[in-house]
């Protein structure tokens, strides 16, 4: 599908929205100035002609960027150096990797409008910008590779034609040398840039011409084998020794390359040969010029590969048959020598090969016009986007022609072939991986009308390539691989979000969702049970402590950021809370937390909880733990827009003064919104804990997060003064009660060791106060408490605390009927002789405290009263979290 399209759909959903009402703040997307310069370029864009057909735009380019080099200057160098037999199972090997190739590009390309960018376009848009940016980068160094191979093939012929020693004087003499060929590629170059910079209309006319003198060339060729008589040709090589016996061209006798002094073998020569079949994707390069790119790219390659590989093979044979094996190692332009009419090959060489280069040269322009306009690499790039009024790349044309004016300074074809091969099949396994990505994710818009393929070809066509890279050259195709893997992560980490569509992501839901219908719920074991966390937040700019602890306490569990946003979906326009979500998602990335966010709407706060604990996860994830922040008057405080954290925050545009989130404003006390400012009262707070552990949830509530600061907490360490967790788990609020074994008390203990398992807090000392009243052994109670911590494999500091004077106190106020009643008449007397209590035992006072976190009372009139009795237990005690756990969590099984 064409880039633009989730732009376009986004300008239909604004005009409906506005139209219906919705505020433009709840919209993501461009501004009204990209939009108009998104329609200007639309609209230059459709003004662009696109002329060119299946056959001019695909089959020729195609087949001139195959029939170029090898078919005329190294089909005998194939047939000598491997001998018939192995050159055609060359052949079968090659094109079985770039039929599993073509394959792929028929599917992606049949698949949704093509834009310009060919193979990157079709990578790109498939697996994503990282992906699709760094093999769009080694596709572009492919053809700029491949154009200068190319054009030194043309300057080798043109030496062979001209260029022979001074010692024959029938024929016209060039200097010949290093520096001479030089030159005369660089002419070549330069004469290439001038038709490309024309544009690809001249080139694709000049190229049909071209074609048909590469078929009346390849006519004569065939002609030539049954036409002409045995003769006896001089070699280049004047002092080579007369060999007296005809070797045998169909077996295999690997011998010195003549051109650059190596000793040749299959993988060299595969390398070689692999070049005459880099040329499938000349056609999906013109798709911005193309009419119709997803009719004509399948049909125009898979005819040019056929007709191609018919070609190779029956040459091969013919070759094979009629020469001597000493002349196809000695002479790669032993085919002008040996046809009807000399002077025809030479000039099929020349066209050929020029097309061939010119071909490659517009294609490296096009994809780096591609990787310019997407802005992958930020200004890097800019200037290559810089188009003529008729939409010809200039720029990228230019400096697509210095990099191959830079790789012709390597002098030799033979020399660059192996990193043209790799690059190529780097290219060519990347399109099969992406043709593989779209079929594994099963994503219902993937529907190519092109369907003879499957998983299996690519898997095929990905293995295939990857065998031959190492094969051809291991440390080309190792340096190969980590350059992309390194363009990879710059794109990933620099580049900004693209509005493509990620394959990652949908590979990631396909495969979450087959694991997910496998986690069976009924198969839960307390040996595996793990905290599932929805903390619920009202405003997110007083909760970023909280937020950020609860992250740490997760221990890989699920982690859920619940938001009630109270209001009626039947007197509103739209939905209020889809507008919302991009800044609580930014919200999780700045903070760097592990969390997903869930919103819901509802008449109130009660209601809302109910609705995200009843819906919340997928599966056998669920929260299984609620976390409340504490129902208080603390005041506030706005932590996103405090500089400390908010220097991590991605760059704003200068011009924008918008905050980076969208949240509201912290509401002071008295603005008369509910209760001392509340959106709940105190007995619906009450409430919303009874139906939690009504519904089987854990419980915990936060207080004093809001002083919690995660990075000078976790900074302590041995040297600067130990961290210290206390856990307390005794119920306080029942002084007749001091059982620690009961499950509230050992999911204390559990969530204290989750805690202290964290790598940030594993310096942190775990401290157990234990409550023992007169006439019971504190050493006992100390050991038995001691013995159990070692069963449950926790590492703690046991404390025993003697709280007589606060039992007394308590039970002095309460007198005889007090001793026959529930805990929930407590006097203030007692509840601060125990918070007095818990604040004397803190030296050095702890990180964060665990408390035992009651049940709320059977009788909700005593709600309001309970709340209190918390609020003074916990008062003044820092970052405090009581906890009320229903489900046991601790084994000593294995």
């Amino acid at each position: 599908m064409s880039e633009r399209t989730p732009l376009l759909h986004y300008r239909l959903s604004t005009s409906v929205n506005e139209q219906s009402g919705e505020h433009h703040a709840c919209l993501s997307g461009e501004t009204v100035e990209q939009s108009l310069a998104f329609s200007r370029l639309k609209s230059a864009h459709q003004s662009r002609p696109k002329k060119l057909s299946t056959f001019f735009g695909v089959v020729i380019p195609t087949l001139l960027s195959m029939f170029s080099v090898v078919v005329f200057l190294r089909i005998g160098f194939v047939v000598g150096q491997c001998g018939l037999y192995q050159a055609i199972a060359m052949f079968l090997v090659a094109y079985f990797i770039i039929s599993m190739t073509v394959l792929s590009v028929c599917a992606i390309s049949t698949n949704g409008a093509l834009d310009a960018g060919g193979a990157y376009y079709m990578i790109s848009r498939a697996l994503g910008p990282e992906f699709g940016g760094s093999l769009g980068v080694m596709f572009f160094l492919a053809n700029v590779c491949s154009s200068a191979l190319y054009i030194l093939g043309l300057v080798e012929a043109i030496v062979a034609t001209f260029g022979l020693p001074e010692a024959v004087k029938s024929r016209l003499v060039l200097p010949a040398g290093y520096w001479w060929s030089l030159l005369y590629a660089t002419g070549i170059l330069l004469l290439c840039l001038l038709v490309c910079l024309v544009g690809a209309e001249i080139y694709a006319k000049a190229s049909f011409l071209i074609f048909l003198v590469v078929m009346i060339v390849l006519a004569s060729i065939f002609i030539s084998f049954f036409a002409m008589r045995p003769r006896t040709i001089l070699l280049p090589d004047l002092n080579m020794k007369l060999i007296e016996f005809i070797s045998n061209p169909p077996l295999a006798d690997y011998a010195v390359d003549y051109t650059t002094g190596t000793m040749m073998s299959f993988a060299t020569v595969f390398a070689v040969m692999f070049n005459g079949c880099t040329g499938i994707m000349a056609g999906s390069n013109m798709s911005g010029d193309l009419k119709n790119p997803s009719y004509s790219i399948p049909r125009g390659t898979i005819t040019a590969v056929i007709f191609t590989f018919i070609i190779y093979n029956l040459l091969s044979l013919m070759v094979a048959c009629s020469c001597d094996r000493i002349l196809l190692q000695r002479d790669y332009s032993f085919l002008r020598d040996i046809n009807v009419w000399n002077p025809l090959v030479t000039v099929g060489v020349y066209s050929s090969t020029m097309s061939a280069a010119m071909s490659n040269l517009i294609g490296a322009s096009r994809i780096l016009f591609a990787l310019a306009r997407d802005d992958l690499f930020g200004t890097v790039l800019s200037p290559a986007k810089k188009t003529s009024h008729n939409g010809n790349p200039w720029v990228s044309v230019l400096l697509s022609w210095f990099l191959v004016q830079l790789v012709v300074f390597t002098g030799k074809l033979n020399t660059i072939a192996s990193i043209v091969t790799i690059f190529f099949l780097l290219v060519y396994a990347a399109v099969d991986l992406a043709c593989l990505a779209l079929e594994w994710a099963s994503a219902p818009n993937f529907r190519p009308t092109f369907r003879y393929f499957t998983w299996h070809t690519c898997v095929l066509g990905i293995v295939g390539c990857a065998i031959m890279m190492f094969l051809i050259n291991a440390i080309y195709a190792s340096a190969s691989i980590a350059f992309m893997l390194l363009l990879l992560l710059l794109i990933h980490y620099l580049s900004p979000t693209s509005s493509w569509g990620y394959i990652s992501q949908a590979l990631i839901f396909h495969q979450v969702r087959k694991y997910l219908l496998m986690l069976d719920v009924r198969k839960d074991h307390v040996k595996f049970w793990r905290p599932q966390l929805l903390l619920m937040v009202s405003n997110p700019r007083s909760s970023v402590g909280l937020i950020t602890f609860i992250n740490d306490i997760k221990k890989s569990g699920l982690y859920v950021l619940g938001h009630v946003q109270l209001g009626d979906l039947d007197t509103l326009p739209s939905n209020p809370l889809q507008c919302r979500y991009d800044s609580w998602l930014s919200l999780v990335d700045h903070l760097n937390i592990k969390a997903f966010v869930n919103l819901t709407l509802a008449d109130s706060v009660r209601h809302g909880v109910q609705h995200l604990l009843f819906i919340s996860g997928l599966g056998g994830m669920r929260p299984n733990t609620l976390v409340l922040g504490f129902y208080d008057d603390c005041t506030p405080k706005d932590k996103l827009t405090d500089p400390a954290l908010t220097a991590t925050v991605p760059t704003q545009d200068p011009e924008d003064e918008r905050p980076p989130y969208h949240f509201p404003a912290l509401r002071p006390s008295n603005d008369g919104m509910g209760e001392n400012g509340k959106v709940m009262g105190p007995h619906e707070y009450v409430a919303v804990i009874a139906d939690a552990m009504k519904m089987m949830k854990n419980v915990a509530l936060a207080r004093y997060f809001h002083q919690f600061d995660r990075a000078s907490t976790i900074s302590s360490s041995p040297g600067k003064g130990a961290l210290y967790v206390d856990v307390w788990p005794v119920n306080l609020l029942r002084p007749d009660s001091s059982s620690y074994v009961d499950t509230c008390s050992l999911f204390l203990l559990q969530l204290a060791c989750v805690l202290n398992m964290v790598r940030a807090w594993r310096h942190a000392r775990l401290r157990l106060f234990l409550c023992v009243e007169e006439g019971r052994s504190l050493r006992g109670s100390e050991e038995k408490l001691g013995q159990l911590l070692k069963e449950l494999r926790i590492k703690a500091n046991v404390y025993t605390v003697p709280w007589d004077q606060q039992v007394a106190l308590h039970w002095q106020r309460q007198g005889e009927a007090g001793k026959r009643s529930n805990a929930t008449r407590l006097s203030d007397e007692y509840l601060l002789a125990v918070n007095r209590l818990i604040l004397d035992q803190a030296c050095p006072p702890p990180a964060v405290r665990f408390l035992y976190l009651p049940h709320p009372p059977a009788d909700t009139q005593l709600y309001t009263a309970y709340l209190r009795q918390l609020d003074l237990l916990t008062e003044d005690l820092g970052p405090t979290l009581l906890i009320h756990g229903v489900t046991p969590v601790l084994t000593t099984d294995l």
